[in-house]
């Protein structure tokens, strides 16, 4: 008897449900910036640092998940990551402080952290090379639906079922995706498992650092993170500001990213296919770049939605060929090599908060926001070039 998870089709739709519900975890809190500000007592800057609370320990836990997903096998891992993730999201629904929310983003993260990465190594170690970009594309559908509808759904129904609420319905898709992925990896999940040993995981580690196009697209997706993702959880705060309204206005706008990055998945064999990998590249980082330049002229809250979407579209054309790169840098350790892949971006995307608040702050709006614009257009265009020759 076949397992659920033999076939290419069959594999991407089990782990698209574990990777549904760790994208709508991930998004659930930021249309909720202000009224998390509101009723645990907390300014709006540092109730943002949720977000960074979700990334740092889901890039942290990057080296540890790698390797013992090599050794014990990577559906053991996805399963437990997400036990732990529901059972994180439903302990958010009883806090009454900040300082305990944080906590227990940082752990759902950390959790989280186990899923979309071993997702991908087990693609890489299941679907030729020639079909991946296209096999990725198809589950970050799901990934990316997940998103949509996290911030979507946080925002529009926050005011009938509370923040509260959204944390009990997290909890409750974390509990389906889990079931999906234990049934459908449920064959892989009785066999005989690995050990894991400190020392060959190390020399992975160091075998793939020593790649020179492992460590650029470790940078690349560093500071793609910075400047793509610092912005997303001030703008709530930031369209309250202009009072264009609150949380159902922040999870349309934060939605427009998630709807740009379907239109990539709905449309990468024809974007393949005119464009190829280098020139997905060069597009990519321009319609990001000129994506961000709208978000930081201030306009409205729909032309920042459509900003969001164009911007969607332009990471995924960057962010899908770098994941696709990193599978086939070290066929004999893709756990470990996605990992630190995830690693770098992770840790990009906490930073990001941080450092686009401090630029907020300093600069003003329009001029953070060009900046991250011209780092991702040049990013864009070294990434192709230097990929290119190396390949």
């Amino acid at each position: 008897m076949r397992a659920a998870s033999d076939s290419p089709s069959r594999l991407i739709a089990v782990l698209a449900a574990g990777g549904f519900a760790s994208t709508f975890a991930g998004r659930v809190v930021e249309p909720l910036v202000g009224v998390l500000a509101r009723d645990l007592a907390s300014p709006p800057a540092t109730v943002a640092l949720l977000s960074t609370a979700f990334a740092l320990p889901y890039a942290l836990i990057q080296p540890v998940l790698g390797p013992v997903g090599d050794a014990l096998g990577k559906e053991r891992v996805v399963v437990a990551c997400l036990f732990v993730l529901t059972l994180a999201l439903a302990a958010c629904t009883a806090v009454t402080d900040i300082g305990t929310l944080f906590g227990l983003r940082m752990l759902a993260g950390a959790a989280a952290g186990g899923v979309i990465p071993l997702s991908l190594a087990m693609m890489g170690d299941r679907i030729p090379m020639a079909q991946r970009q296209v096999a990725i594309g198809r589950f970050l559908v799901a990934v990316i639906l997940g998103q949509l509808s996290g911030s979507t759904i946080a925002g529009l129904i926050e005011g009938a079922i509370g923040w509260r609420g959204v944390f009990w319905l997290a909890a409750g898709v974390g509990a389906v995706g889990l079931a999906g992925v234990a049934l459908g990896f449920a064959r892989r999940l009785r066999a005989a498992s690995g050990r894991f040993a400190l020392a060959p995981a190390l020399a992975r580690y160091r075998t793939i650092l020593r790649n020179p196009r492992a460590r650029v697209l470790f940078a690349a997706v560093f500071v793609e993170a910075i400047a793509v993702f610092g912005i997303f959880p001030h703008l709530a705060h930031l369209i309250e500001a202009r009072g264009e309204g609150g949380p159902k206005e922040a999870g349309l706008v934060l939605a427009g990213f998630a709807a740009g990055g379907l239109a990539y998945s709905l449309t990468v064999g024809l974007l393949l296919r005119f464009l190829g990998q280098t020139r997905m590249l060069m597009a990519g980082g321009a319609v990001s770049g000129g994506a961000l330049m709208v978000v930081g002229l201030a306009g409205s809250w729909q032309a920042d939605a459509a900003a969001l979407t164009a911007l969607g579209l332009g990471f995924y054309m960057l962010h899908n060929t770098f994941q696709v790169q990193v599978t086939e840098v070290a066929p004999e350790a893709r756990a470990s090599a996605v990992a630190l892949h995830a690693f770098s971006f992770f840790c990009g995307q906490a930073l990001g908060v941080a450092v686009m608040g401090l630029g907020l702050e300093a600069l003003g709006q329009l001029p953070a926001l060009a900046l991250c614009a011209a780092a991702i257009l040049v990013l864009g265009l070294a990434t192709a070039r230097r990929l290119a020759r190396s390949g």
